[in-house]
């Protein structure tokens, strides 16, 4: 795998992301928007599909013989080693709400390991991407991108908490670690989904549970969090895209999350 491939692969990510988030945009708080909802009670929407139906066909296009796994319309095999992981709108709840923190999410993986992320949020024109080796970037509309870094707060009384939403704790007889997680951060917000996960890559959150996840959530998340110079973990601290739950950090308040999510 080399610099080269990663760098090209990013580059199509990043444009590929902005370009499907205009196009749910066009949904975006719209009347007549139809939801339906899917065998896993999750609602999905026209957008979703029409996003991840554009970022296949550029996919394809550019890199003919790499895999592809979507959220919305299954694997798609490969032969080059590499696998594109996407959500196209990963926060659905929030954008049939009209609530513009939903993202386009996107992953590169490559022997099992993502290496290149890109976290793009539509409705706010921000988005956070990286590739493995070659650091985390942050780019606000057409300014120029800037670096990402995570921040220094040291402890969870100093800093954000953030979570998708709290039921899904109780969902999976957890919500004791919700609460202890609450208790101990100087914020609690339930800004969630993809753009929890950039608030921490940005250095304006210092860590973003979720204790329900799929791959497709996950993809994109590793690298971006990483690059940034944070953490991207399981319950366990097992650092993987491929868990059930997850957590990303600053780093710094890692060991303090995992004392709860553990059930220490």
């Amino acid at each position: 795998m080399s610099s080269a491939e990663r760098s090209a692969r990013l580059e199509l990510a990043v444009a590929a992301a902005r370009r499907a988030g205009d196009l749910t945009l066009q949904y975006f708080q719209r009347a007549d928007l139809g939801v339906e909802i899917k065998s896993d009670d999750s609602p999905v929407t026209v957008a979703d599909r029409a996003a991840e139906q554009l970022l296949r066909k550029e996919i394809a296009a550019a890199f003919p013989d790499d895999a592809i796994l979507g959220e919305e319309f299954g694997e798609q095999p490969g032969t080059s080693g590499y696998r594109w992981i996407l959500d196209p709108i990963d926060g659905t709840k929030s954008f049939i709400s009209g609530v513009p923190l939903y993202g386009t999410l996107i992953g590169v993986e490559h022997e099992g390991r993502s290496v290149v992320g890109v976290i793009h949020i539509p409705g706010l024109h921000e988005t956070a991407y990286a590739a493995a080796g070659q650091g985390a970037w942050y780019l606000r509309g057409d300014a120029k991108p800037v670096r990402a870094h995570v921040s220094q707060k040291p402890s969870l009384g100093e800093g954000l908490f953030c979570t998708s939403e709290s039921r899904n704790f109780e969902r999976i007889g957890r919500f004791d670690a919700y609460v202890k997680l609450q208790n101990s951060a100087r914020i609690a917000r339930s800004w969630g989904d993809a753009y929890g996960y950039l608030l921490v890559a940005v250095g304006r959150a210092e860590v973003m549970v979720d204790p329900m996840m799929h791959v497709w959530d996950c993809a994109a998340l590793q690298p971006v969090i990483e690059e940034a110079g944070g953490t991207f973990t399981d319950w366990n601290g097992t650092p993987t895209i491929h868990a059930t739950n997850s957590i990303a950090t600053n780093g710094k308040v890692l060991d303090e999350v995992l004392a709860i999510t553990r059930g220490a």
